[in-house]
């Protein structure tokens, strides 16, 4: 039969899935809005502004999704990083047993 501290321990893993699916999702969103939307489909709208003497639709094609994905690997290590150490913490003071209670006989 599966005790109290168990059950916590499944909705706090549950609780980290849910919190690394949310990052992944967010982090893969961006990543496709740059990529796809400001190297694709915006190129020629963004070609009219310029960066470093370069179009900036073709900016980001060539570079700009790269550089992104590189920031957003680095971003996702980070936040992983904290959600992880998060998940430790939480689930070492469930697996910890509670102090037991001192009687006063003297």
């Amino acid at each position: 039969m599966p005790s109290a501290s168990d059950d916590a321990l499944a909705r706090l893993r549950v609780r980290y899935w849910r919190g690394n699916v949310r990052v992944m999702s967010l982090l893969l969103g961006v990543w496709a809005f740059v990529g796809l939307g400001c190297g694709v489909l915006w190129a020629d709208w963004l070609n009219q502004w310029r960066l470093g003497g370069v179009p900036l639709g073709f900016w980001f094609a060539q570079q700009g999704s790269i550089a992104t994905f590189v920031v957003l690997v680095l971003i996702y290590a980070v936040v992983m990083n904290r959600l992880d150490a998060k998940f430790h913490r939480d689930a070492a003071a469930l697996r910890k047993p509670a102090a037991p209670q001192q009687g006063g006989a003297a």
